[in-house]
């Protein structure tokens, strides 16, 4: 059986250490990813150009209908997709290593941090990481400086308010809020 890379491994969950023999092939495509969202970031675009310059950061060809507002900042984009209509508003964080997956109509406020990635709790091997996608449904909007953290879903149209930090999956029409975030009411459809 051939032995999986470290980029299989890494959006499989598996944890990874900078001690492997392949991780640094892994360091190498974060920074190339890093230096287009410093180049989107640095220049004066309009959002014609911020779509088509971040749709080259994740390898998919963006919507007409969705609006992305740099700065935004992106580690590892060939684990993101995006749906039509979204809205990514400025300084937003994507740690997409292990996958972000975004529906339709997602509308991301500013300075919203989605990360897939952790680091296992042992101090003497702390810069091991591990990670799960997130999962963004249709029609749902995720309040300013929220953060999702790694194996999350945000179900259909819910709502999480503003410097929320969800840890668990959020259910469809769901509003949550807090640290952690809870449900505290339901949207009537």
């Amino acid at each position: 059986m051939e032995k999986r890379t470290i980029f299989e491994r890494d959006y499989a969950a598996e944890p990874g250490s900078p001690n492997e023999p392949d991780y640094h092939l892994l360091i190498a495509d974060i920074e190339e990813c890093m230096a287009k969202a410093n180049e989107l970031n640095s220049g004066r675009f309009s959002f014609a150009e911020a779509r088509q310059r971040f749709g080259e950061i994740i390898g998919q060809e963006i919507d007409d209908t969705t609006l992305i507002m740099p700065p935004v900042y992106i580690d590892y984009g060939k684990h993101v997709s995006m749906g039509k209509g979204c809205v990514i508003q400025q300084c937003c964080t994507f740690f997409g290593r292990c996958g972000i997956e975004m529906g339709n109509g997602v509308f991301v406020g500013p300075k919203v941090n989605l990360i897939t990635i952790n680091h296992v709790p042992c101090p003497e091997n702390r810069s091991t990481t591990y990670g799960k996608k997130i999962v963004i449904e249709d029609n749902v909007w995720i309040g300013i400086a929220a953060t999702i953290l790694p194996g999350v879903r945000l179900g259909y149209g819910c709502i999480v308010g503003a410097n929320a930090v969800v840890t668990r999956d959020v259910p469809p029409y769901a509003i949550v809020a807090g640290n952690p975030a809870k449900i505290i009411k339901y949207i009537e459809h």
